[in-house]
């Protein structure tokens, strides 16, 4: 059981240092099954978002030496679910709860891609320059 663990851990792992490759194969493989490009793209970002907060969140953590980033991205994940369920109720008078969590999966998607570019970007040249 131990031994399928670290399996998953280093297939996580491999698959969030670079998560474009997960979402190119979610997106051109699921679009090649299901013939529906737009459903594909939502699936493959659905997918990745969990690959992209891990590594940003790890990214975070060794950019700036603290232990805080997961905690900050859902920290932030939840104000903005709170923000936005917020809003529904007073615009609609219920909360679609599935809707909001959805929202914000997918707002987290392109906001973690920026992260992850950015915090690349630093990390790449942190590198270099103590090199």
């Amino acid at each position: 059981m131990v031994m399928i663990w670290e399996s998953i851990k280093l297939a996580y792992a491999y698959l969030a240092v670079i998560p474009i490759i997960p979402f190119t194969i979610i997106l051109f493989g699921y679009g090649a099954y299901i013939q529906d490009r737009k459903k594909a793209f939502r699936l493959a970002m659905d997918i990745t978002t969990a690959f992209l907060i891990g590594c940003v969140a790890v990214l975070f953590d060794e950019l700036f030496n603290s232990r805080f980033g997961i905690y900050g991205i859902l920290l932030f994940m939840l104000l903005g679910g709170g923000l936005l369920g917020n809003a529904q109720f007073r615009k609609r008078g219920a909360v679609d709860a599935k809707k909001v969590f959805r929202t914000i999966w997918r707002l987290s998607f392109f906001m973690m891609s920026v992260l992850y570019i950015l915090f690349m970007c630093i990390g790449i040249g942190k590198m270099v320059l103590t090199a």
